[in-house]
Parts: structure tokens; C-alpha cells; sequence
């Protein structure tokens, strides 16, 4: 890699946003971005998001390190085809040579990734895994992002996670597709109830967990950047809006109605991701002082899951417990990102030495 001594920065490819973590040489970290990348209409869409984070990361220059989920986009052929594209279109737009991570394998050069594209392919979670493994000893990682929840079980330092591919993640329990920004409603469940009463929903894409979490009060303004199902408002009244519909109702104004509702659907999110955190807790033996290490978007929702299982929670944040609030909680949402340049800074020292 050129720049030998420069500031590392961890790329994270997904296939609704691109994140970006700068780190010094040292490990600090010192600027997070993440932009919208609707990478299903095309890989070019990765040209916009990537001006737009590295306008936010400084000009400085800087060794990269890029890891993704996006392959999964539909506007590819398959997942080699997708890791393939990312890989080429990411140099392109960094106009250097990079390195890429393999997950169990590690950090490869990116011109080598044609021998470990399996690999490759959604490989970030563990990446997260494996930092948090090696500060916290013994735990569970609950990654929650807009789309889906990675749940990584690691033990004396080192990630136990039983599967690596998608399809083998979510046989396993350790991969689960819900979100707290992009998962329909109709995902969780075709009957909430509220109040005592069953409400059928209707199978339809009315509305989404960021309406259900705007209504709470829980949603972070910074975690919905795409719109809103309807296109239009992102407010509480455009939420209650949008989920009134999703019960084959109209919105009536009373939007302490609808935040019931929500509640009521992000109960039935949090016992489905609780009941997977305490089957890997018990299928991998894990202490009761071993605590769920929040990350992502939806840490808040981490939190919660963690207090549902009876373990201590410990934010993703606390291995950098020295930033500033903000950039803390941005590291937070691109866990991944700040990882994998955290790794390759590791890599670096050790190489060094």
C-alpha cells in the first residue's frame, strides 16, 4: 500500500448506503460520513454517495480499506458478479490501489479478489465482530442496522460465529433481515395487538420500522436518508400518516393512537430479535456477565434487547470512549467502517513491527 504511515479509511458498501470511517495511524478515530446509495439502480450510484462521504473525510491522503454487503443488489447477476463491480468501481473512485476485507481471511489486496470473492461478500459483520472480540473478551455482538441484524457470538477473544455466508447466517440465527429504518411493517407480523384487540395489516408497503420508530421517539433523526414510503413528510403526523394506512385506516389526527400502534409493532421487533439473542446465548454457552455490544442505527433498539434478555449492554462506542458525543455515536452507526479500518490499522502496527 502507498502513503505508508497515513491515516486509514474503512469503507462499508451496502446496498442502501455507503459509510466511511477515517482513522489516524495511531487507531484514533477522526471522521465518520455516510451517505444514501440506492446501489440497486446500478453501481454508478456508488459515484455521487462516494464524492459526497469523501467531501466530509478531508482530501488528506489515506490508505483504504473497503468491505460490503451491496453485492447482494439485484442489479447484479449474482454475488461475484456484485463483488466484482463494487471492487472495480471503488477503484475507479479512489483512484489508487486499496485493500479489501475477507472476513476469516482477512485483509487482501483488492487486485487478488477474484481468490476470496466468497469471502468478500457480506463480510463487514464480521469485521465488527471481531474488534468487538478483542476488547471485550466474551459477549455477543448485536449490529442494527436500517435493513437487517447481525448477531455474533464471540468467546475469549475470538468470534464464534458459526456461518459466514448469507443463506448459512440466517439458518444459523445469526443474521436476521429486519431493521429499525427500511423493514416494511408488513415484514413483522400480518397481525399486531393493540390494546388487548388483534389489528390485521395489510400486505402492502404503506410503511416502514422508521415510521414505527419516528413515533416512539426513538429513531435518530440522522438514520432515515432515503424517503419515506410515500415520498412524502418525515414527521410524526407523516408517520402516523403512513402507518394508519398499513391498519386500512386513515390517518384521524390523533397521532397518540398511532405511536400506541407503533409501539405496539416495535414490541413484536424486539421479542424476535431478543428470542435470537438468547437461543446463540445459550447454544454458545455464554456467561450471564457477557454483555450485548450494541451497534448500528438501531443500538437504541440494541438496548432495549439487551435489557429484555437480562445482560448488560455495552454500546459499540465504548471502544472509543474518548470522542466527542457526536462523532461517538457516528462510529456507532458505521460500526463496520470504523472496524475495518481499525483492523488494517492493527495490521499495519503489527506489520511495522
Amino acid at each position: 500500500m502507498n502513503h505508508t504511515g497515513a491515516d486509514w479509511i474503512g469503507w462499508d458498501v451496502g446496498g442502501a448506503h455507503l459509510k466511511a470511517a477515517r482513522l489516524a495511524p495511531d487507531g484514533r478515530v477522526v471522521r465518520v460520513a455516510q451517505a444514501p446509495c440506492a446501489l440497486w439502480r446500478g453501481v454508478e450510484r456508488l459515484d455521487d454517495a462516494c464524492h459526497l462521504v469523501s467531501a466530509e473525510l478531508g482530501a488528506a491522503p489515506a490508505r483504504h480499506i473497503v468491505t460490503m454487503t451491496g453485492e447482494l443488489a439485484d442489479c447484479f447477476t449474482d454475488r461475484t458478479h456484485g463483488v466484482a463491480a463494487i471492487v472495480r468501481r471503488m477503484g475507479e473512485l479512489l483512484g489508487q490501489m486499496f485493500a479489501v476485507y475477507a472476513g476469516e481471511a482477512g485483509i487482501v489486496a483488492a487486485d487478488r479478489f477474484a481468490d476470496c470473492a466468497g469471502r468478500i461478500a457480506s463480510a463487514n459483520w464480521h469485521a465488527t465482530a471481531s474488534l468487538a472480540a478483542a476488547h471485550f473478551g466474551d459477549g455477543l455482538l448485536l449490529d442494527i442496522g436500517s435493513t437487517t441484524t447481525d448477531i455474533a457470538p464471540f468467546s475469549g477473544g475470538r468470534v464464534c460465529a458459526r456461518a459466514h455466508t448469507d443463506a448459512a447466517r440466517m439458518q444459523a440465527g445469526e443474521l436476521l433481515y429486519t431493521g429499525v429504518v427500511r423493514t416494511p411493517v408488513m415484514a413483522l407480523a400480518d397481525c399486531f395487538d393493540i390494546n388487548g384487540a388483534p389489528h390485521p395489516v395489510v400486505a402492502e408497503r404503506f410503511a416502514a420500522t422508521a415510521d414505527v420508530y419516528r413515533l416512539s421517539g426513538w429513531l435518530p433523526e440522522r438514520a432515515d436518508q432515503h424517503p419515506a414510503c410515500d415520498k412524502r413528510d418525515k414527521t410524526p403526523a407523516g408517520s402516523a400518516r403512513r402507518l394508519a394506512r398499513m391498519f386500512g385506516c386513515d390517518y384521524d389526527g390523533d397521532t397518540a393512537r398511532w405511536r400506541r400502534a407503533a409501539l405496539a409493532v416495535a414490541a413484536v421487533q424486539q421479542r424476535k430479535i431478543a428470542e435470537a439473542v438468547r437461543l446463540l446465548a445459550a447454544r454458545e454457552a455464554l456467561d450471564a456477565r457477557a454483555p450485548v455490544v450494541g451497534a448500528g442505527v438501531g443500538a437504541f433498539l440494541a438496548r432495549r434487547v439487551a435489557g429484555a434478555c437480562s445482560r448488560r449492554f455495552a454500546g459499540f462506542d465504548e471502544l472509543f470512549a474518548t470522542l466527542p458525543d457526536e462523532l461517538s455515536q457516528r462510529a456507532c452507526d458505521c460500526a463496520a467502517a470504523v472496524s475495518v479500518a481499525r483492523l488494517a490499522s492493527i495490521n499495519d502496527g503489527q506489520t511495522a513491527g
